[in-house]
């Protein structure tokens, strides 16, 4: 690449990244309250202080269905669900539910030998390559309806990879242009990234012409306020996300499933997996647990929602897709082993095993746990057909159930209160998605004692999830069907028209949830204490563990 045309996209990648700061905001803004503090959050501070001082709770169990989970964080090792019937480090299934030392949870995407699977292909790619195999070189003539169908997915399930891997490869090779002239830089200079200096930059001397280019263009963006660290670590951001998606999400030759040594043509495998609930790249589990329930008012980092919590550690989400095997696998883990409630903040355009997820669903409902998940950052009406998984399940029998009554999906809020208030990214429907709330700019836990700004509904999802955990922990005879109902009841209605992401419209907020509604903790909190609870009894599970035996409902 000429000098000429990587300083020229070195210029627009930091312009991008310049473009994407925001304006100062107080890190605990999702907490604060729209009247009292100017930003529209939940009000969960206000809450504490005048509704539930001086009450008491119980200890609730959230499973966090994510990429793992850093046990050890400074803000989270307090709040991590403990299995006490198993004895760590033993290598024996003391409690005999199938899992062998699962001390804060489980993961259902690592072997038995602790390697750990990282990333995987999307749901589209997988089944590319499985209808690739019955019809390549197969005349469409002689099929049946339903081979047909398939025939018809596996050409196109063709062209849209190929078709990105063309549009994704050149981003791959300039903004890797970009991360190596940024680390050429630094290792010139002498340092790390994080410790470089804008006088580092100014003064360094080099008779490199790109080099001495590539500092001319940091030192403008560095003056005006954007550090080095964070500008690098933004373009190597970019670059792992374009590279992943050519490599790893549209790439057919990628199969590393052999990692976890399962069976995947049988959806209803169990027992497989190893007990690292943290994984390579916890980074997104471990920001949404800090959401939930980082531990209140320990003056460390931030504060999650609830504060009576312990967090489940369920590894199942890779930088990918998740497996339906995999997420039915950790619902039914969770329930097992005695949550309340469980976060799902992933989502895919495909489910070829809905059955068993919809089995797993069912399941939690039996057993009164409450699912909430993310509504996804594709800024598209969900439907159905597109965004797994979801609540309604597949009819069978005259008097089956259609829709899950124990769950919540969750559209992603900003700080703007006004037309700006759906995130830009967020997915929405006016009968499919339930509720808003923050997901914009927010603060929490990620690993090794760090904290870090994320957005996406998968921010937005947990603070649901720690709402309904709150209720569950200071109201435990409240049902998953009544939480999902003051939740969504006392949400706070927006009056005024939004900007519908998909399109630019302006609409009013009632088209893009069920409510027209963002989440507010004093509200629910004060209907919570209005409602006459109905569960017949306190605590959670299925008084544990069903093992390897298994349960009657999955056969």
């Amino acid at each position: 690449m000429k000098i000429q045309q990587l300083i020229a996209f070195l210029f627009s990648s930091l312009l991008v990244i310049a473009g994407n700061a925001q304006e100062e905001l107080p890190t605990n803004w999702p907490h604060l309250d729209a009247k009292t503090d100017g930003y529209p959050g939940m009000s969960t501070q206000r809450t504490y202080k005048e509704l539930l001082k001086g009450r008491t709770s119980q200890t609730i169990v959230v499973a966090v269905i994510d990429s793992g989970v850093d046990k050890d964080h400074e803000d989270l090792k307090s709040v991590m669900w403990v299995n006490e019937d198993e004895i760590p480090g033993n290598g024996i299934d003391d409690d005999n539910n199938g899992y062998i030392d699962d001390i804060h949870g489980w993961n259902f995407i690592g072997g038995k030998n602790g390697k750990n699977l990282a990333h995987e292909n999307l749901e589209m790619t997988r089944l590319y390559t499985l209808y690739k195999k019955k019809y390549e070189g197969k005349d469409k003539a002689g099929l049946s309806k339903k081979e047909k169908e398939e025939f018809d997915q596996y050409e196109e399930f063709g062209k849209i990879i190929e078709k990105k891997k063309e549009e994704l490869a050149p981003q791959v090779m300039l903004y890797g242009a970009t991360l190596e002239a940024f680390t050429a830089l630094a290792q010139a200079i002498g340092k790390s990234p994080d410790d470089i200096t804008l006088s580092d930059v100014k003064n360094f001397k080099t008779k490199d012409e790109m080099l001495s280019r590539v500092g001319e263009a940091v030192v403008g963006f560095v003056e005006q306020g954007q550090d080095f660290g964070s500008i690098y670590a933004e373009v190597e951001e970019i670059y792992d996300y374009y590279y992943g998606q050519v490599n790893y999400y549209y790439n057919p030759e990628f199969s590393p499933r052999d990692i976890v040594g399962d069976d995947v043509n049988n959806p209803r495998e169990q027992f497989y997996g190893n007990n690292d609930v943290k994984g390579p790249d916890s980074e997104h589990g471990t920001h949404v647990a800090g959401i939930i329930a980082a531990a209140r008012g320990n003056d460390i980092g931030m504060d999650g929602v609830a504060d009576n919590v312990r967090i489940m550690s369920i590894r199942t989400v890779p930088s990918g897709d998740e497996r339906d095997k995999d997420v039915a696998n950790a619902i039914r883990y969770a329930v097992d082993n005695g949550a309340a409630v469980i976060n799902m903040s992933f989502g895919k355009g495909e489910s070829p095993n809905k059955e068993v997820v919809d089995e797993a669903v069912k399941y939690a409902l039996k057993n009164d746990v409450l699912l909430v998940h993310g509504s996804g950052n594709d800024a598209k009406e969900v439907t159905f057909a597109n965004n797994f998984p979801n609540d309604r399940f597949d009819k069978k029998g005259l008097f089956a159930p259609r829709y899950a009554k124990n769950w919540l999906e969750v559209g992603a809020s900003t700080f703007s209160e006004d037309e700006n208030l759906v995130a830009s990214f967020s997915n929405y429907s006016a009968d499919k998605v339930d509720v808003f709330a923050p997901g914009v700019e927010i603060y929490s836990t990620v690993p090794d004692d760090k904290y870090k700004n994320l957005q996406g509904t998968s921010m937005a999802s947990p603070y649901v999830a720690g709402l309904a955990a709150l209720l569950r922990s200071y109201f435990p005879t409240l049902t998953a069907a009544q939480v999902k109902s003051i939740i969504m009841e006392s949400s706070s209605k927006q009056k005024y028209r939004v900007i519908n992401p998909e399109n630019g419209d302006s609409v009013p907020f009632t088209d893009m949830c069920v409510t027209g509604g963002l989440v507010n903790t004093y509200d629910a909190v004060k209907q919570a204490m209005a409602t006459k609870g109905k569960r017949k009894f306190v605590g959670f599970g299925k008084g544990k563990k069903k093992g390897k035996k298994g349960d009657k409902d999955r056969a």
